[in-house]
């Protein structure tokens, strides 16, 4: 079971936007680029400079006070002026195609879609115009008037190709693959100098799948325009997509190198390719030529921390982030990575009180909760880690490993009817966590509800037909009680052959098969297990019942000799090694040392499942 995501270790990726940006003035506003189906908020249209020739003498007068409080970011006041200019002059398509630019700055949709449907209206408009009020009202929603338009800027001047790919576009959000490609093809036959139409049929590429059509697409793009930043952007996603990072982070370098060295936004992503593909080295020089720029800078200096952090250079770590929180005390996360990075030097006790000052700083700061409940249930300190991950059930139900860890927490106390309880809970708030409904028959299993284990799995598969765990345990539990024989070697099977090198899983399918009567076969899993894992007390128990089934006496005795030194407790299995006349006084005394041996250990902390 994963048992919670550190918080700050994010993986990053570049997304392509399809959605209808008012990208039709103007290459310098194009959307972000890469995964081709997610969607993003639009920014407001560019700006068109008013006119020189306005409408009538006082409508003029209006106008240009309605531009001045433009430039001086008074909108109330230039909304005020474009009315009264419009009261003066009702019919004027520059103050309409003005308060429709303004209103959709503002957010108010409704009204920026009212005046740019006005300035659409009749003919003899500018195609630059119609092509503007196109952007507006796609971005509104109006996708079909949008067309309208500019079909109609299209019709005005037929050789103007900016009027080409804001209809490419729309079109491509349409899925009319096809469609777009032609009418983006033929804007660059007029405009064979648009980065834009370039970079919208490198779209049109990876909407297709031909992502290597897409690539090329983008180069054009660049080379048109070398500054074009959606396409140096778009055309790195490509290579992310492909698992080619090489190729990404060679795009990414090539930007900040040859167009903006101080685009911050760029630079993060190109640390974060660093980071992913282990470049360690690269992410850490990117890092200080930030941190070159801007010393203060927290965010860069906590990615530091993260870096060292990855690279296990705990020592470091842990000195950039306690830098870090003496200039923000109040960074929860921070600190709680930082209980994190405690935790990996074995310094438990710092760890709890870096957590600890966490919750004294905010009660309801769940991920502290979450954090200091796991340390203490590693730690054997069940009642402890109980009072914590009950708090963090309570501030996040909807967390499915708050619940996983505070059922296995009563599970390790042997209060199994508490632990069913939490992972019932637990799925009552996540009903998809095939983990809690695996944790939860486990507990079924300790108060001997056997039909509901076999629920519980089922519905753990049914969740997540790869689930090894579940696979391995309904496996072995069929195998155990000797029913449903052929389930348990598909299921055993399965589990394996999902996790080849879980000595465990293969233990199982061992048992499995020896329960189904194929000694050779399980003989031969079940010394693959032994090498996998090691001393493991019930491995050599199975291993010593299938030596005696074979009567190879001798060979069964030294397995459950051995079984016995690793956990002497086991009185079932010391019963029936002296009911098979297999103990002798000089075994008796190996058993005695090793429960002396074992009494003496101080026990490790709990690993999480």
């Amino acid at each position: 079971m994963v048992l919670y995501g550190r918080p700050l270790r994010k993986s990053g990726r570049l997304l392509l936007r399809t959605t209808l940006l008012p990208l039709f003035l103007s290459s310098a506003v194009v959307a972000c680029a890469a995964a081709p189906q997610t969607q993003k908020t639009l920014p407001p249209p560019v700006v068109l400079q008013p006119p020189i020739v306005a409408p009538a003498s006082d409508a003029t007068y209006h106008f240009m006070m309605g531009h001045q409080a433009e430039l001086a970011q008074d909108l109330d006041a230039a909304l005020k002026e474009y009315h009264s200019a419009l009261e003066v002059d009702p019919k004027s398509r520059e103050v309409k195609s003005r308060l429709a630019a303004l209103y959709f700055a503002l957010g108010d949709l409704t009204k920026a879609v009212q005046y740019a449907d006005e300035v659409g209206e009749g003919t003899g408009q500018e195609a630059q115009l119609l092509t503007h009020m196109a952007g507006i009202l796609a971005s509104a929603g109006k996708p079909e008037r949008a067309l309208e338009l500019l079909d109609k800027a299209i019709e005005r001047d037929p050789e103007r190709g900016e009027s080409y790919f804001p209809k490419g576009l729309i079109l491509l959000n349409q899925k009319r693959v096809a469609e777009a490609e032609q009418v983006v093809k033929k804007g660059l036959q007029y405009t064979s100098d648009s980065p834009i139409g370039y970079y919208y049929l490198g779209r049109i590429s990876i909407e297709t799948g031909n992502t290597e059509q897409a690539v090329t697409n983008f180069d054009r793009a660049i080379a048109v325009n070398q500054a074009f930043e959606p396409a140096y952007l778009a055309q790195a996603s490509v290579y992310e997509s492909r698992q080619e990072k090489d190729k990404a982070i060679a795009v990414l370098k090539k930007y900040l190198t040859q167009v903006n060295p101080r685009n911050r936004d760029i630079r993060q992503h190109l640390i974060q390719l660093y980071i992913t593909t282990k470049d360690y080295a690269g992410g850490l020089a990117e890092l200080e030529r930030l941190l070159e720029e801007n010393p203060g800078d927290l965010d860069a200096q906590l990615r530091v921390a993260l870096i060292y952090g990855e690279k296990k250079e705990f020592t470091k770590a842990i000195s950039q982030v306690t830098d870090i929180l003496k200039a923000k005390p109040a960074e929860l996360k921070v600190r709680d990575y930082l209980g994190y990075l405690y935790e990996e030097t074995k310094d438990f006790p710092k760890a709890m009180e870096t957590y600890r000052y966490n919750i004294h700083l905010d009660p309801k700061f769940a991920d502290s909760h979450v954090h200091l409940g796991v340390l203490f249930y590693r730690l054997k300190q069940f009642p402890e880690a109980v009072t914590h991950l009950d708090e963090a059930v309570r501030l996040t139900p909807k967390q499915p490993e708050p619940h996983i860890v505070l059922g296995l927490a009563h599970f390790q106390s042997e209060q199994f009817e508490k632990a069913s309880q939490a992972f019932e809970e637990g799925i009552r708030h996540n009903p998809k966590s095939a983990d809690l409904q695996f944790n939860l028959g486990t507990a079924y299993d300790k108060l001997n509800r056997f039909s509901d284990v076999e629920r519980a799995m089922e519905a753990a598969l049914s969740l997540d037909p790869h689930h090894a765990d579940a696979l391995n345990y309904l496996g072995y539990s069929y195998a155990e009680r000797g029913i449903k024989m052929d389930q348990a070697l598909s299921l055993t099977k399965r589990a394996v052959s999902l996790k080849p090198e879980n000595g465990y899983y293969v233990d199982s399918l061992g048992w499995a098969l020896y329960k189904s009567g194929m000694l050779p076969e399980a003989l031969t899993e079940i010394k693959k297990a032994v090498a996998l894992v090691g001393d493991d007390p019930v491995i050599y128990e199975h291993l010593g019942e299938i030596y005696l089934k074979q009567q190879k006496v001798s060979d069964a005795r030294d397995a459950w000799i051995h079984s016995l030194e690793i956990d002497p407790s086991n009185d079932k299995l010391l019963q029936r090694f002296r009911e098979q006349g297999l103990a002798n006084q000089a075994y008796e005394d190996r058993i005695q040392q090793a429960k002396r041996r074992i009494s003496g250990k101080t026990p490790n902390p709990v690993a999480i499942p």
